[in-house]
C-alpha cells in the first residue's frame, strides 16, 4: 500500500514539474504573498506619530495589543496584521492548481485507466492524489510564512511588538487551518476533476473555494471583524467537520467503474 502511494506521488509532482502555470504559482505566489506584507510592515512603520493616543479608535482587541508599545509599533501590527490572512489563501490556491489534473488530466493523457485498472484500493489511490496535491501547498505556505517572519523580525525593532505580530492564533491560523483548508481543497479539486472532462475547467470551478477567505480578507480590511483566537477556534473546528464530510463523500461518490465507462 505505502508502496503504491508513494509511487503516485512521484508521479504527480514529475507531471507537476512539466507543467510551467502549476509550477510557477507553486513558487511565484507564495514570494508575493510573503513579500506583500513585508513591504506593508516596512512603509507602515514611518506613520506611527499619526495614531498616537488614539487607540480607542482601533478595535477593541488590537488596542489591548498596543498596550506598551509605540504609534509606529502599534500602526505595523495593525496593518500587517490585516495581510497576513493572505497565508490562509496559500494552502487553498496550490491544491486547487494542482488537483484538478489528478484525474481528469491523466485521462487525457491515456495514463489513468492502467492505473485503476490495477489492484490499488480506492482510498489509497485518492489519499496519494490528495498527499501530493496539500505537500506542496503546506510547504510553500510555510516556507512563506517563515520567510515572512524573518524579514519582519528585521523591520520590527521592538521584540514586545515582534512578538504581539506573531500571535497564538496566527500561528493556529497558518499551521493548523492552513493543513485543514489545504486538504478540503485539494478534497474538492479531485471531486470536480472526477467529473470534469477539461483539467482547466475543474480549475476554474475548484478555484472558486477561495472566495471565502477572499470574503474574510476584505472584511477584515473593511474593519468588519478582526480574526480573534476565537473566531479561529471556530473556524478550525468548520474545517474539521468539512474535512471529515469531504473525505467521506470523496471515498464513497468516486467511482472508478463510472469514470472509466463514461471518458471511453
Amino acid at each position: 500500500m505505502f508502496t503504491a502511494i508513494t509511487t503516485i506521488i512521484r508521479k504527480e509532482w514529475a507531471e507537476l514539474y512539466k507543467n510551467t502555470l502549476v509550477l510557477s504559482t507553486v513558487i511565484f505566489m507564495p514570494l508575493l504573498f510573503a513579500g506583500l506584507p513585508l513591504i506593508i510592515l516596512w512603509a507602515s512603520g514611518g506613520f506611527g506619530a499619526q495614531i498616537d493616543g488614539i487607540t480607542s479608535e482601533l478595535p477593541p482587541q488590537m488596542a489591548g495589543l498596543c498596550v506598551g508599545l509605540s504609534g509606529a509599533e502599534c500602526n505595523q501590527i495593525f496593518i500587517a496584521s490585516q495581510f497576513t490572512v493572505l497565508f490562509m489563501m496559500i494552502p487553498l490556491i496550490i491544491p486547487a492548481t494542482i488537483a484538478p489534473y489528478a484525474i481528469v488530466g491523466e485521462k487525457t493523457q491515456r495514463s489513468l485507466e492502467p492505473l485503476l485498472a490495477t489492484p490499488i484500493r480506492t482510498a489509497d489511490f485518492l489519499l496519494a492524489k490528495t498527499l501530493a496535491a496539500i505537500i506542496p501547498g503546506l510547504l510553500a505556505t510555510w516556507a512563506a510564512f517563515i520567510l515572512y517572519a524573518i524579514g519582519a523580525r528585521l523591520i520590527v525593532s521592538s521584540s514586545l511588538a515582534y512578538a504581539r505580530l506573531f500571535r497564538a492564533e496566527w500561528l493556529l491560523a497558518v499551521f493548523v487551518l492552513g493543513t485543514l483548508l489545504a486538504l478540503f481543497s485539494a478534497l474538492i479539486a479531485i471531486m470536480v476533476s472526477s467529473r470534469s472532462n477539461d483539467p482547466r475547467a475543474a480549475q476554474q470551478v475548484a478555484g472558486l473555494i477561495v472566495l471565502p477567505v477572499i470574503v474574510l480578507f476584505v472584511a477584515q480590511i473593511a474593519g468588519f471583524l478582526t480574526l480573534s483566537p476565537s473566531l479561529v477556534l471556530l473556524f478550525t473546528l468548520i474545517a474539521i467537520l468539512l474535512d471529515g464530510v469531504l473525505l467521506y463523500l470523496a471515498v464513497h461518490v468516486f467511482d472508478r467503474e463510472t469514470i472509466l465507462t463514461r471518458w471511453a
